[in-house]
């Protein structure tokens, strides 16, 4: 794309994100397969938390892109998987786009007042977790200087947001959840596999640009 790609592209983010968003048809593209039905509850009740992770885009050599994280490796859920910079809902946020804000800031060092929020994805269930996460999209204007969590954090990952349209970029893979092998659709980025709810949440947003 031209020099002005990263602006012609927040532009289209943001007229998508003032528009009815695509939702679960467009999350549900990514979503991982599991054989003879999912064992897991596929909608949130009222034992279910809040969570919020921070889609954070920026310029690089005016290329639309965006920092995910891969997490260390420790007894959960999540371990060792590629995300967006979020966490759990505390009660001293003043709302989940304060929580985006605080986790992306505690994971990476991502300053909340560097982030111009201009606005939300659909939120999403997650159920071997049990939390719905909101995705919150924010633009900062230069490459940012990181500060990583290594207790959180093993290494950042930028991603240009064009390569993540490239049909050629995505693929399954087997993958083990909770002792059950399932195929999961996948976006390809060097050599890291994203999928679940992150690669839901990309197939959601590049809907928009």
């Amino acid at each position: 794309m031209g020099a002005n790609a990263f602006d012609s592209t927040i532009s289209r983010i943001k007229q998508g994100l003032n528009t009815p968003l695509p939702g679960f048809e467009a999350q549900n593209r990514m979503a991982p397969s599991f054989r003879g039905g999912s064992p897991f509850r596929t909608q949130p009740d009222s034992t279910t938390g809040k969570s919020a992770v921070l889609i954070c885009i920026y310029p690089q050599q005016h290329e639309p892109t965006t920092i995910l994280i891969k997490r260390t490796t420790y007894n959960g859920a999540h371990s060792g998987q590629v995300s967006f910079p979020g966490g759990k809902y505390e009660k001293s946020d003043e709302s989940l786009t304060a929580t985006a804000l605080r986790e992306a800031y505690e994971e990476v060092g991502l300053s909340p007042s560097a982030v111009e929020v201009i606005g939300n994805l659909t939120p999403l269930f997650i159920p071997v977790t049990n939390l719905l996460v909101q995705p919150v999209v924010g633009v900062i204007s230069k490459p940012p200087a990181l500060r990583i969590n290594k207790e959180e954090v093993e290494y950042p990952i930028f991603v240009n947001l064009m390569d993540l349209k490239n049909p050629g970029n995505c693929s399954a893979k087997l993958v083990d959840v909770m002792g059950t092998t399932i195929s999961a659709p996948c976006f390809l980025t060097g050599n890291e596999f994203i999928w679940g709810a992150t690669a839901m949440i990309i197939s959601e947003l590049i809907c928009l640009y």
